[in-house]
């Protein structure tokens, strides 16, 4: 049975916080699972299964958000600025989509990842190859022709302007 009737009975300034929470309990177990990990078997093996769940859920999630967007095969570069901002944490994260001709540029400008981490004493995670599985893989679910490259991402951060940043291209046929 579906919980509609319950949720109905809530004002959308309540779901859009309720949609809050729910980023936040999924954000909170992605870092739990992950440090639980790392504590056991350290960031080598910890960052052995991100990869491998990164590879599987950021396909499911793209392939979600498309289809709720009711977006075609193709979706190109404004449909990826489109479902960029409903992935499970772009309301908890602070970012800028920068769409010009046939490039879009990806700035995560806060991260709630490396804020939790540095204010537990832990060191950043090294999400550069995490990254280029997650966003890439988003970004082809979208469409498949597009191509993704990382300006700046820990370890590798080169722009200390940014958590991230990732660009997007569309190469002309």
């Amino acid at each position: 049975m579906q919980n509609y009737d319950f949720l109905n009975k809530f004002s959308k300034d309540e779901l859009i916080q309720l949609i809050e929470i729910y980023s936040k309990n999924w954000l909170a177990m992605d870092g739990v699972w992950f440090q639980s990990v790392e504590r056991k078997s350290g960031m080598e093996e910890a960052m052995f299964h991100d990869l491998a769940v990164w590879r599987s859920f950021t396909v499911i999630e793209a392939k979600r958000i498309k289809e709720f967007l009711g977006l075609p095969e193709q979706a190109g570069l404004a449909g990826l600025a489109q479902a960029l901002q409903l992935r499970l944490y772009a309301n908890l994260n602070e970012a800028q989509i920068e769409l010009s001709g046939n490039k879009l540029i990806y700035t995560m400008t806060k991260c709630r990842v490396q804020t939790a981490r540095e204010r537990k004493g832990l060191p950043y995670h090294p999400c550069k190859a995490v990254g280029e599985i997650e966003y890439g893989d988003f970004a082809k679910t979208i469409d498949s022709r597009l191509l993704c490259r990382c300006l700046s991402c820990y370890p590798e951060a080169v722009d200390n302007t940014c958590c991230c940043k990732w660009e997007f291209t569309l190469p002309e046929e």
